[in-house]
């Protein structure tokens, strides 16, 4: 292995591997099976079978949190969530936590429903990191509606804490507590029974800035922004988008297994050339099938279901296999084009220094050590005389002495002179 690293040119990192049969056929039964998860065990918000046991997975850590944060309630509310996201909503309060029109001065519409949404510092992804320590820090509330983003002022917010880094650390801090406290809904919608308004699924917010297309939903016409937030108040949000990840799991693990099983037990190949990595272009590949086969059963399910209508189509959308399938699309265009990859042409680098190191280690190991230093030694002390040689008879006799210290047999035997007028002797150089 060592020596093909040493052997390739820089930056040949993608190991080039075309798919068989075989590859193609356990891609798409591997995406064909996490489609029927998809449709069957997914759906759509409240007939979701999937979607409620991930409900039930943001309850319990939504009431760890609050257990690891202080929440400490009586043995009959210990297992109430609505009593653990209230316990958070009292100790992690925020200055953008607006939840009406009445609340935004009549700016634009908003209720219980889609402030969540609404509010870029409510999202659980980096958008809504930066707005929220940006709102908190300035005291302001940042949302979108309409296609705009509208800053608002609200009452003076200080943070907590001595210096800048310690404001920064207690903001993000808020950030994350504001975040766990509505992720499951309300303490007063939860506390009555409902399933509540949660958070939207990360950077899902962004749809509101499309504000195109006309879409038929019922009777009425609208835009992509309003689907989007119409789909979010009826459930598509992040605990709904924790069961559509699911299928794309099933389908991403279930190829990797397969294509590290085949290449270790049935090609015999290394375990270290069984490692699943986007360096082998067949498993880039069986991927691409996988998820495509994913996308177009989720996509023929949704068209059928939804009868027309586009609402009922775009929440029956697996929005989180469509972006990994356009992400592994992205992703293979720029190998193709060699403009990815970087971090593996990177790690090949250091692979092929270190098996070169390895080498020549391999090449000193095998070195005499003590013989190196007496042949130096005595190269030494032959520098040094030949400093004080004068004429030809002395460099005759450093050169025999040196001959005689190294071991080196003499191609003369006796007298230089007389051997050499001898017309029958000769030199013989061993």
């Amino acid at each position: 292995m060592e020596a093909q690293l040493i052997k390739q040119e820089d930056g040949a990192v993608l190991k080039e591997s075309a798919c068989d049969t075989s590859d193609y056929l356990i891609s798409v039964a591997c995406g064909a099976i996490a489609g029927l998860v998809d449709i069957f065990f997914v759906g759509m918000p409240g007939e979701s079978t999937l979607g409620t046991w991930t409900d039930l997975q943001v309850d319990t850590a939504v009431k760890k949190f609050a257990s690891l944060s202080g929440w400490n309630p009586k043995p009959e509310k210990a297992d109430s969530v609505a009593s653990a996201i209230g316990w958070l909503e009292k100790n992690y309060r925020v200055n953008y936590d607006q939840r009406h029109t009445a609340d935004v001065g009549n700016l634009f519409p908003m209720n219980t429903k889609n402030h969540h949404i609404k509010s870029l510092s409510h999202a659980p992804d980096i958008v809504g990191l930066f707005f929220s320590v940006l709102n908190q820090f300035t005291s302001t509330s940042a949302f979108i509606s309409g296609g705009q983003l509208i800053m608002l002022q609200t009452e003076t917010y200080e943070l907590q804490g001595g210096n800048f880094p310690a404001k920064l650390f207690c903001g993000v801090a808020n950030w994350f507590g504001h975040v766990m406290s509505d992720i499951a809904g309300s303490s007063g919608s939860r506390g009555n029974g409902g399933r509540g308004s949660g958070l939207a699924i990360p950077f899902f917010e962004l749809f509101q800035m499309c504000t195109f297309g006309e879409f038929q939903v019922g009777k009425d016409r609208q835009d992509f922004a309003t689907l989007a937030i119409r789909a979010f108040q009826e459930g598509y949000d992040a605990r709904f988008g924790l069961a559509m990840a699911i299928p794309v799991l099933i389908c991403d693990l279930s190829i990797r297994l397969l294509w590290m099983v085949k290449r270790r037990f049935y090609l015999k190949m290394p375990v270290n050339e069984c490692i699943p990595t986007s360096r082998h272009s067949d498993l880039r590949v069986m991927l691409l099938f996988g998820n495509g086969t994913l996308c177009i059963m989720d996509g023929a399910d949704a068209a059928i279901r939804s009868d027309g209508n586009w609402l009922l189509f775009f929440m029956r959308m697996n929005i989180i296999a469509w972006a990994r399938f356009l992400t592994l699309v992205l992703k293979e265009i720029c190998i193709r084009v060699g403009i990815s990859a970087t971090f593996e042409k990177q790690l090949d680098a250091y692979k092929q220094i270190t098996a070169s190191l390895r080498a020549y280690l391999l090449q000193l190991q095998q070195i005499d050590v003590e013989a190196f230093r007496r042949e130096t030694e005595q190269f030494d002390r032959f520098a040094k005389y030949t400093d004080l040689i004068m004429d030809e008879r002395q460099l005759n006799a450093a050169l025999k002495a040196s001959m005689i210290e190294l071991g080196i047999r003499l191609p003369w035997d006796g007298d230089f002179d007389l051997f050499m007028r001898d017309k029958n002797k000769h030199l013989s150089f061993e």
